[in-house]
């Protein structure tokens, strides 16, 4: 075993029992309640609306219809049945190994907690992890797959050099305390926990009162992101690692990019990449039935709620 999260693991995990908590929602400000519960071999992460009747929703690329800010999903059926800010949860997920879960929440989006991963880490950990007998498959990158926008941004999937997932991202905020700051690793379990998952959300000051004037950021605070005003971070306890910035960025890679239905072996490079090219590079992988194949498991049909791998989907709406 290379302890890569997608080959550290050669069968399906699920949760050992429930476990839940409440918190704000970071753009609604409205008080959360959410429960993590086991799921059958299969079924993938799926995420259930308690407060809509017990409605479900997929946890997978295709169901992404909002990357502004955060990563949201809806139903096909039902465009107002919704969650938002799920790429915390979804990169905690991954960094544990959980391949099904279900994930009851009673309102449009997830809490923030402190921002971070760690909080839904530590869930999972107080949980527990259950190995089950069903085999787990990986969605194997055969060639470059590469999106960009206008800014000159982009994000891209390669085939791994060791197998895994490895992972390149570089970020510049230029005339801030952010700056240019750029993180190589290979994502493994203990790398995701050491490094990635306490990183927290940030923004610059100047746009907090637009985005409360865009109905968005209503639930932010310095408890929850670290706020960057020029060159200055107004947390009173400052960083949590000098380079937290990049490091959260990266966690949303590894949390946008677990909606791809099982786990990736993979090379990503990325830079100024956010929520709408990460999903973007998805839907180009698997629009390109060349540039992708299943390994491992290959007997396994991907049947689940949350475990089919279309072919190809239509874009996000931004």
């Amino acid at each position: 075993m290379d302890g890569s999260i997608q080959a550290e693991h050669g069968r399906r995990r699920t949760l050992k029992s429930a476990i839940g908590c409440t918190g704000i929602g970071l753009h609604t400000g409205r008080r959360v309640s959410l429960m993590l519960r086991p799921a059958a071999a299969g079924t993938g992460i799926v995420f259930r609306r308690t407060d809509l009747g017990g409605a479900t929703i997929a946890a997978r690329f295709d169901q992404v219809v909002d990357t502004r800010l955060c990563t949201a999903i809806a139903s096909d059926e039902a465009p107002d049945l919704r969650v938002g800010t799920i790429e915390h949860l979804m990169a905690a997920f991954a960094g544990a190994g959980i391949d099904d879960a279900e994930v009851d929440v009673d309102a449009a989006e997830l809490p923030i907690l402190d921002g971070s991963a760690a909080p839904f880490l530590f869930l999972i950990d107080c949980a527990g992890i259950v190995t089950t007998a069903a085999p787990r498959a990986a969605i194997e990158v055969l060639r470059p797959v590469r999106v960009e926008d206008a800014s000159g941004a982009f994000a891209e999937l390669l085939p791994a050099r060791e197998g895994g997932f490895e992972a390149e991202l570089e970020i510049d905020f230029p005339n801030t305390a952010i700056g240019r700051q750029r993180l190589s690793m290979r994502v493994t379990s203990h790398g995701f926990r050491d490094i990635l998952a306490d990183a927290r959300t940030f923004t610059l000051a100047e746009d907090v009162a637009r985005l409360r004037k865009a109905g968005l950021a209503r639930g932010g605070s310095l408890a929850n992101a670290v706020v960057v005003d020029g060159p200055l971070v107004l947390n009173p306890g400052g960083l949590r690692s000098a380079d937290e910035f990049v490091r959260h960025k990266m966690l949303d890679v590894v949390g946008d990019l677990a909606l791809a239905g099982a786990p990736l072996k993979a090379r990503f490079r990325g830079n100024r990449s956010g929520h709408a090219l990460n999903n973007r590079v998805l839907r180009a992988l698997f629009a390109d039935q060349t540039a992708w194949r299943r390994v491992g498991a290959s007997e396994m049909a991907y049947d689940g709620v949350g475990a089919r791998l279309p072919a190809a989907a239509s874009p996000a709406r931004d």
